[in-house]
C-alpha cells in the first residue's frame, strides 16, 4: 500500500514538471554547486520578482520530464546538482538573470536551455542573454517607427520657418 503510494506521489511530481517544461518559454538549467544559502536566496529573490519560477530537482525527476516533453537531448547535461528557472512570458529574462548572476558568482554555471522547445546551448544561453527585454525591444520598435514622422514633422517646421523669415 505505501509502495504505491510513493510511486503515486513521484509520477505527480514527474506530471508536474512536465507541465511546467510544456508551459514555460525559456527553461534554463544550471549547477548550483558551491553556491551559499545567501547567494542561493539571492538568486531566489532576483528570479522571483521577473516572475520566473526556480527550482532545485532531482535529475531523474527530470530525465522523465523530458522523455514526455520530447526534450530527451537535455538529458546530457543533467548531471550533478541541478536547478531549474522555469520563466513565463518573457523570453530573455531567465537567461539575463542567470548568465548575470553566474558572472558574479562563478559557483553557478550554466548547464543549458529550452527555448520555445529547442534545446540550446551554454554559448547560446550568453548570447541570449546579451539581447535587450522585451520591453526594451519594443521601445526600440516605437523609435524606429517614430523617426520618420518626427524628422517629417522637423523638415515642415523647417520650411514654415524659412518662410516666416522671408516674409
Amino acid at each position: 500500500m505505501a509502495n504505491t503510494k510513493v510511486i503515486q506521489a513521484k509520477q505527480e511530481a514527474v506530471d508536474a514538471v512536465t507541465a511546467k517544461l510544456r508551459g514555460s518559454v525559456t527553461t534554463v538549467v544550471a549547477d548550483y554547486r558551491g553556491l551559499n544559502v545567501a547567494q542561493i536566496t539571492e538568486l531566489r529573490k532576483q528570479l522571483r520578482e521577473a516572475g520566473i519560477e526556480f527550482s532545485v530537482l532531482k535529475n531523474s525527476l527530470l530525465r522523465r520530464a523530458t522523455a514526455a516533453t520530447d526534450l530527451t537531448e537535455l538529458d546530457a547535461i543533467l548531471t550533478g546538482p541541478t536547478v531549474v528557472a522555469f520563466g513565463g512570458e518573457d523570453v530573455v529574462a531567465p537567461a539575463k538573470i542567470l548568465n548575470d548572476f553566474a558572472k558574479k558568482n562563478t559557483a553557478l554555471k550554466l548547464k543549458g536551455a529550452v527555448v520555445e522547445g529547442k534545446v540550446i546551448s551554454v554559448d547560446q544561453i550568453k548570447a541570449l542573454a546579451e539581447l535587450p527585454s522585451r520591453d526594451g525591444l519594443l521601445s526600440m520598435l516605437l523609435s524606429v517607427l517614430q523617426a520618420p514622422v518626427r524628422n517629417f514633422a522637423l523638415a515642415v517646421k523647417a520650411v514654415a520657418d524659412k518662410e516666416e523669415q522671408s516674409a
